[in-house]
């Protein structure tokens, strides 16, 4: 298990590298112009935009441009400054980060304690009504585009009913438990968009890998032992179903970084799935170096944690 971890940390390396390198390509060679605010700014000489120009290194080639941000990196941990904010990214991807882990890590928490139950007495109680039910939301939810789901509930509990904020406000600080609830209120929506369309995929998952496993010989022997029903489920179907969820489940934390694009733009939400889009469209690149590269390394990592766990869910399993 050693060897494999440290193999697997080793490949991390041109992993990432790679990866970074074609991140900054497409970005160096997509059109668009950081500075061109300044340039089309008849206050601003032209000395003073092609001086900043020179300070942020844009006058310089891509290759050069690359090696500084990867030694920056790698020597002092400094993902650059944003040519958008003029401020450290790091310190601007923190400031995102809380909102985007309250939105997203919620609705995230949510779809797996629901979808994990629903999906698992789904697959038991196959063609009853509960299933018929279950199943249909799931279809509901994952097939119905996010941005519809949101409008929908816009309109219903924002403007017709008037129950929950559509606009979400990141001014609030919560001082007193009024402001808390405030801040509770404008979360429902977005909150709510994002565990129905989860949900709806994980039940889905869930129940197809738990039917598979329903019908296996192992299940057959254990409940000729006369093991009760609730065991055989959860030692024997439940365990055995943990794999390709525990797959989908660490393949979708890291998502939860990156934010949830559309549904942060509808609902103005300041995470850092807006931050990445505001980026791209300015062409602040150490901003979208950032963020995508965080990304990949999150995607390494639960990769390996995932793999990690494999050997605890089933024994067989040997990386040696």
């Amino acid at each position: 298990m050693n060897r494999y971890l440290a193999r697997r940390l080793l490949l991390f390396v041109p992993t990432l590298l790679v990866t970074s390198l074609v991140v900054f390509l497409i970005i160096s060679f997509a059109p668009g112009d950081p500075l061109s605010q300044f340039a089309a700014n008849p206050a601003v000489p032209p000395e003073v935009s092609a001086n900043l120009r020179r300070v942020l290194g844009l006058d310089q080639p891509w290759p050069i441009r690359y090696v500084k941000w990867l030694t920056n990196l790698i020597m002092n941990g400094d993902l650059g400054y944003s040519f958008n904010s003029r401020m450290p990214v790091s310190a601007l991807i923190l400031q995102r980060l809380g909102t985007t882990l309250a939105v997203l890590g919620t609705a995230y928490l949510l779809s797996v304690v629901l979808a994990i139950p629903i999906g698992i007495i789904s697959a038991i109680k196959q063609y009853s009504l509960f299933d018929h039910v279950a199943t249909t939301f799931a279809f509901i939810g994952f097939s119905v585009p996010t941005f519809f789901t949101a409008l929908l509930l816009i309109l219903v509990f924002g403007v017709q009913l008037h129950w929950f904020p559509w606009i979400y406000d990141s001014t609030l600080q919560v001082t007193d438990s009024k402001v808390f609830v405030e801040l509770i209120r404008q979360s429902v929506l977005p909150v709510t968009v994002l565990t129905l369309f989860q949900t709806g995929t994980l039940t889905r998952y869930v129940r197809a890998t738990v039917l598979e496993n329903l019908t296996q010989d192992y299940v057959r022997t254990a409940r000729g032992k006369g093991l009760r029903e609730l065991l055989v489920i959860w030692r024997h179907v439940f365990r055995n179903s943990l794999i390709p969820i525990v797959t989908l489940l660490a393949l979708g934390v890291p998502a939860i970084f990156t934010g949830a694009i559309v549904t942060e733009q509808i609902f103005r939400v300041p995470g850092i799935g807006s931050l990445l889009v505001a980026s791209i469209e300015t062409s602040d690149t150490p901003v979208i170096m950032a963020i995508i590269c965080t990304y990949a390394v999150l995607v390494v990592i639960f990769n390996l944690i995932a793999d990690v766990i494999y050997t605890f869910l089933d024994p067989r399993i040997r990386y040696d």
